[in-house]
């Protein structure tokens, strides 16, 4: 567990380099899951959405969806047919990300895996898979 919290300082410190690197401000390497998700949507999807795709709590992805919004990378806007249902959307300063994002991502994978052979990556996700797995029990 320790090993594993080392590797994601350190993923995290590549991150912030690339995201220095690149002007972004705002978006910290927690950001990456709610963005990977809204990049995929066509239309603005209801918060617990993101809440179920990147495995958080709530009020973590409300965080970070509200510093996001306050950076203009996205927008909140209350359900028509439901005022109790919050959704969310990228804006265009938000979808201008994604050619960095997916940059800082590969940049992120190539640095990880090395030479490693895509076999052992494979078997390297499954196992960490697995120990996710264990711990949410």
């Amino acid at each position: 567990v320790g090993q594993i919290a080392r590797i994601r300082e350190l993923a995290n410190l590549l991150i912030e380099k690339e995201l220095e690197k690149r002007s972004i401000d705002g978006v910290v390497p927690a950001h990456g899951p709610v963005l990977r998700f809204l990049f995929q949507q066509k239309e603005p999807v209801p918060i617990k959405d993101v809440v179920d795709a990147v495995g958080r709590v709530k009020s973590t992805v409300t965080v970070m969806i509200a510093t996001l919004e306050k950076h203009g990378y996205v927008r909140k806007a209350e359900c028509e047919k439901d005022n109790r249902v919050v959704r969310v959307e990228l804006t265009a300063k938000g979808k201008k990300l994604r050619r960095d994002f997916e940059a800082i991502s590969r940049t992120l994978r190539d640095k990880v895996y090395g030479i490693m052979d895509p076999k052992d990556r494979q078997v390297l996700v499954d196992l960490l898979g697995t120990i996710e797995s264990n711990l949410r029990r």
